[in-house]
């Protein structure tokens, strides 16, 4: 039979384990998610049947609409997750109005706010001139993206959203944010470093320290913009440690 593992090899700098060590915990088994459908693990938030996990700020029931296999704004305020969560993978589909009205920031303006404090720009940025850290993918008021990677009006976009929740010690500040953003296949931030809690026209700050977890929140922005086949995946370390 063949070895599954050392007991005699060197320690990892910094770790418990061995090279190859044999009693090393293996990693849980996620059945991969296809053609549309999330891995086995996530937690489906939008399914196109109803917005029952869902809140508006004021937590009375979101009033966004359901159309075919999509929610669409409506003017009705923001709307966020029952479901709260720190560490997490984010993938959704959205889509800018495919009539085109506005410009720079009144043109498709919506956005997805990790933790309901760190948001991701959603913009219709196809020849859209706008300023950087405001344009699609941007986070926002901090870093524009790499790139701009968006399809036309009214074709629908992807944002897969790995984000890590700051951490404090006390009221002191132990680690920062950190979030990593694909729109389309096409990588915007690589573990980028977030100041603190995004804004308009004011400086990011981690002062005063937030809870732990929070929900996902979609911006209402006046604008039409639609989303799709949401879910989260909490994340853990290798060795089941957050």
């Amino acid at each position: 039979m063949a070895s599954l593992g050392y007991d005699d090899t060197p320690m990892l700098p910094g770790s418990k384990w061995r090279v190859h060590d044999i009693a090393r915990p293996h990693p849980r088994v996620v059945t991969p998610g296809d053609a549309g459908q999330p891995p086995s693990d996530a937690v489906v938030l939008f399914d196109a049947s109803s917005l029952s996990g869902w809140r508006s700020i004021d937590g009375s029931g979101a009033k966004w609409k359901i159309e075919g296999n999509y929610m669409e704004v409506t003017k009705t305020g923001d709307i966020q997750t029952v479901e709260q969560f720190g560490d997490c993978q984010i993938d959704l589909e959205w889509a800018a109005p495919s009539v085109v009205e506005g410009d720079s920031q009144g043109r498709g303006n919506s956005g997805v706010f990790l933790m309901g404090l760190y948001e991701i720009q959603v913009l219709d940025g196809f020849d859209n001139p706008t300023y950087a850290d405001g344009q699609t993918g941007a986070i926002y008021g901090q870093y524009p993206p790499l790139v701009n990677a968006c399809r036309a009006p009214g074709q629908w976009q992807t944002y897969d959203i790995m984000f890590e929740a700051p951490q404090w010690d006390g009221g002191t500040l132990a680690k920062p944010g950190f979030m990593t953003v694909i729109q389309n296949g096409v990588l915007l931030h690589h573990r980028q470093e977030m100041q603190g809690p995004t804004g308009h026209r004011n400086l990011a700050s981690y002062d005063p320290p937030h809870d732990a977890e929070g929900p996902l929140r979609l911006q209402d922005h006046g604008n039409p913009t639609r989303y799709r086949n949401i879910w989260a995946r909490r994340l853990t370390g290798y060795d089941g440690v957050s």
